[in-house]
């Protein structure tokens, strides 16, 4: 009881080793998971980080944001799995507590202005509000500060070659993954839009719910003028002369938010047909880019295929956009990209949510979203989809997408251990020889 009072157990040998052991483990699981759920959805971390830079006001960054996106969630994982398995711990440690010392005072900030509203610590997989993230902070950085000051207790599992091996193959792997789901889709679909969604079903409030209050503002074009409306004076579907051009909204209330609640199909023509598509009991294909001067228009061959194989077997085919359709940017993409297909107007961020590719083809039937195409990846459509795969819902299991993302980074690390091994055992043998000849 003295010795507790005192806080003399604070020099005991064996506290010490266990109070680093726990930290470490905790640190590194977090490190692990977060780096991970960033790895898989790239173009998310990048979107995250162009949040930030244009609300610090530091935009002429933006370019490099995938690179940082990258680079955050390889460092996240390479110093989780060196922090789990204890490996260069005096380095660990202390770019551990440096990432904290940084990451800490900046969930601050954001917890008391509020400049966006989800710091994206864990990508899409959790989300936190902004004063639970800076807490979360406050407790890690602890951690690492006594993992950082009690270094020394913590035993080295590994000869220092094996560790830096660990370090470098850990960062690779993290890269790797961000590298295949950059150019293909995320492994694991962590948003509202992922395959097998009833998207209808996803905007539905429960009965009771209180719904948040927004202030919508309808941003409309007549002979070259623009004008703002409200949800009580916009121009009705009737109303030709008036254009879309944008939509914004702001939070004036919170309350129960669906999943799924800022789609819409705002046509030229027809206004919001967003209700119309989803009771199509047939397919329908939608061509996704958030915005069409940074639309990736190499594919457009296979795009022009699947929107003339729609036609052919009586499917629609729209092209989604936040870029104004009567805008200089819309008519120089329908001019590159060769596309005669009919184009809808929809938030700019929903756009990004639905799916991490500019553009991107998504297939839905009856409502319900059946498959996802990266620009890279767009199939030829050859039979009717009621008899091709590519009609069948396609919903990867995320438990099973975990176990093998563990078993492909495990094995080659368990084959560098029991290599690192035989190369140590070799070495110390050579090492007797020389002394036994000398």
């Amino acid at each position: 009881m003295l010795d507790f009072l005192t806080l003399d157990f604070l020099k005991n040998d064996k506290f010490r080793k266990i109070t680093v052991l726990v930290c470490r483990i905790l640190l590194g699981i977090v490190f692990i998971f977060s780096g991970y759920a960033k790895a898989v959805d790239p173009l998310g971390g990048t979107y995250k980080i162009e949040d930030y830079l244009t609300v610090f006001g530091m935009d002429f960054f933006i370019p490099i944001a995938l690179i940082a996106a990258v680079i955050l969630s390889s460092l996240e994982f390479l110093l989780g799995i060196c922090m789990l398995l204890g490996a260069n711990i005096r380095s660990t440690s202390f770019l551990t507590l440096v990432f904290m010392c940084v990451m800490t005072p900046l969930t601050l900030y954001i917890a008391l202005y509020n400049p966006v509203t989800d710091c994206g610590c864990f990508g899409d997989a959790l989300k936190i509000s902004n004063w639970a993230t800076f807490w979360k902070n406050v407790v890690f950085i602890t951690m690492a500060i006594i993992v950082f000051v009690w270094r020394k207790h913590s035993p080295s599992l590994f000869t220092q070659r094996t560790e830096w091996l660990i370090s470098i193959y850990s960062g690779f792997f993290a890269i790797a993954i961000s590298a295949y789901c950059y150019y293909n889709l995320p492994i694991i679909d962590f948003r509202p839009y992922k395959n097998g969604t009833e998207i209808a079903k996803s905007m539905e409030y429960p009965e009771g719910a209180e719904k948040p209050v927004y202030d919508v503002t309808f941003i409309y074009e007549k002979n070259g003028v623009q004008k703002e409306f409200t949800l009580e004076n916009y121009p009705t579907k009737d109303d030709t002369t008036w254009k879309f051009v944008d939509q914004k909204s702001v939070l004036i209330k919170e309350g129960y938010e669906p999943p799924i609640h800022d789609l819409t199909m705002e046509d030229p023509d027809e206004g919001d047909i967003l209700e119309d598509v989803l009771a199509d009991t047939s397919y329908t294909f939608w061509l996704v880019s958030y915005r069409v001067d940074r639309a990736n228009t190499s594919n457009r061959k296979k795009i022009n295929a699947a929107y003339e194989f729609a036609r052919e077997h009586g499917y629609r085919f729209y092209g989604f956009t936040s870029t104004g359709l009567e805008s200089r940017e819309m008519r120089e993409y329908i001019v590159e990209a060769s596309a005669e297909y009919p184009f809808v107007n929809t938030d700019e961020i929903t756009l990004k949510t639905i799916i991490r590719s500019n553009p991107g083809l998504v297939l839905i039937k009856n409502g319900v979203i059946v498959n996802k195409w990266s620009n890279k990846n767009i199939p030829t459509f050859d039979k009717p989809l009621e008899q091709s795969v590519h009609g069948v819902v396609q919903a990867p299991d995320k438990t099973r997408v975990v176990i093998l993302s563990i078993i492909a980074f495990i094995i080659p690390l368990i084959l560098i251990y029991f290599f690192d091994k035989l190369v140590s055992k070799f070495l110390d043998k050579k090492a007797k020889e020389s002394n036994a000849q000398a």
